[in-house]
């Protein structure tokens, strides 16, 4: 047995949750905050045999994408050069982020 644990924006949570479901694999989801962007993302942690570890491996590979989106670094106003007062950036976000631990003994009550 393992747990995953899969890290996710919000964008990306309902359509992963919606296909974990329809292929018998039970999820448990928690709501969290990224560290970079301050921004909401999804956690999901899946108990998962060892048969099934590559089926949920891949629907995380399938319905989980990058994108881009431009922000405003947090810069200082006095900090700032003249020329280039709060230019947008443009960043990488979603995608996913998974561990995969294993699990010494698993019980249901």
């Amino acid at each position: 047995m393992k747990l995953m644990v899969v890290i996710v924006q919000d964008a990306d949570a309902a359509a992963l949750v919606k296909e974990f479901t329809q292929k018998r694999l039970t999820v448990t989801k928690l709501a969290s905050t990224g560290g970079f962007l301050r921004e909401g993302n999804t956690t999901l942690l899946l108990g998962v045999s060892e048969t099934d570890l590559e089926t949920a491996k891949q629907i995380v590979q399938d319905k989980c994408r990058s994108r881009t989106r431009f922000i405003t670094p947090g810069v200082p106003v006095a900090e700032q050069p003249e020329p280039f007062l709060a230019q947008p950036v443009e960043v990488p976000v979603g995608g996913a982020v998974a561990f995969i631990l294993n699990v010494e003994e698993f019980f249901k009550v």
